[in-house]
């Protein structure tokens, strides 16, 4: 199965009202704002899209409010974030008859399954759909580890197509590289370890950052895939203090603060996910606003996208 996923796919935050209600009219101008900053692709309902604080119905929801949105200018791709492996079947083909164009896939929620158990659970969501598949391997959050000689055994599997790895340790590009070859699409999952993971043959980027700093996001994205090396290693160094946020725990409050003090939308998420505060409220903003008030000029190309 070929596919064309490549580039800049954020991994879109869900908006929410002060009540924690859904917020779709939201969500749906903030995809159209990083569309017009030029990403490539999108990815809603991962983990920057709080997928586990809603409702299965309400995920339903999302989807069409995005699919109607992007109106087929980008591929929409939909996390698969569910405890049974049956249930994540059929949330596949619920997504696949709303109409999205692939699944960024994760392992069975809450309990951490073993390399076999992992396995049939990717294996029995790919059989349940017809859709392109990306596997997210992110052994830091979800305590749940995909090795290179273990996706040598899912390139079986026709519509597993893509990688997001997110286990910050950059070797594993090689590894995989030189494991599977070329038969999967390789995504960088962790945003302060992009500039490495292109150098090592990332052919994506799935970012949460992207969520604030969507021009600025793609501007990397596209000074080190052209090979401007020294520019893009300018322009990293000033993103680094940023992307460094998507890699804490508290990453989607992190994201969402910084969206808010980028006017591209609010930080309110869904208990039990509370708004920061104290001292360490005061840290984060002071990162973001020093970022904001440094904000580098961009190339020409950039500014006539």
């Amino acid at each position: 199965m070929k596919v064309t996923w490549k580039g800049v796919l954020p991994a879109i935050t869900t908006q929410f009202r002060p009540d924690q209600s859904l917020d779709l009219a939201a969500t749906a101008r903030h995809l159209d704002t990083m569309i017009l900053a030029g990403i490539h692709g999108v990815v809603l309902l991962g983990t920057v899209g709080e997928n586990t604080t809603l409702e299965y119905e309400e995920k339903l929801e999302v989807i069409r409010e995005i699919v109607q949105t992007a109106k087929g200018r980008i591929p929409v791709l939909t996390g698969v974030a569910e405890y049974t492996t049956a249930l994540a079947s059929r949330y596949a083909r619920d997504a696949e008859r709303l109409g999205v164009d692939g699944l960024m896939v994760l392992p069975g929620m809450v309990y951490k399954s073993d390399e076999r158990e992992t396995l049939v659970h990717f294996r029995g969501v790919a059989h349940s759909t017809g859709l392109p598949i990306m596997i997210y391997n992110n052994p830091v959050s979800y305590g749940v580890d995909l090795l290179p000689h273990a996706f040598a055994e899912l390139a079986q599997e026709e519509n597993i197509v893509a990688i997001k790895e997110s286990s910050e340790d950059v070797r594993r590009l090689t590894d995989l590289r030189n494991t599977v070859g070329d038969r999967f699409i390789l995504f960088a999952g962790v945003d302060d370890l992009i500039l490495e993971s292109i150098v090592l043959g990332a052919e994506g980027w799935i970012s949460g950052l992207v969520n604030a700093f969507p021009d600025e996001n793609r501007e990397l994205w596209d000074l080190a895939t052209s090979g401007q090396w020294q520019k893009a290693l300018d322009l990293y160094r000033w993103y680094t203090p940023l992307l460094h946020l998507d890699t804490k725990v508290k990453l989607v409050q992190y994201i969402k603060l910084a969206m808010q003090e980028t006017g591209l939308g609010t930080e309110t998420t869904r208990a039990p996910r509370l708004p920061i505060v104290g001292a360490e409220r005061d840290e984060i903003l002071r990162i973001i606003r020093h970022s904001i008030a440094t904000r580098p000029a961009l190339t020409t190309t950039a500014a006539a996208r």
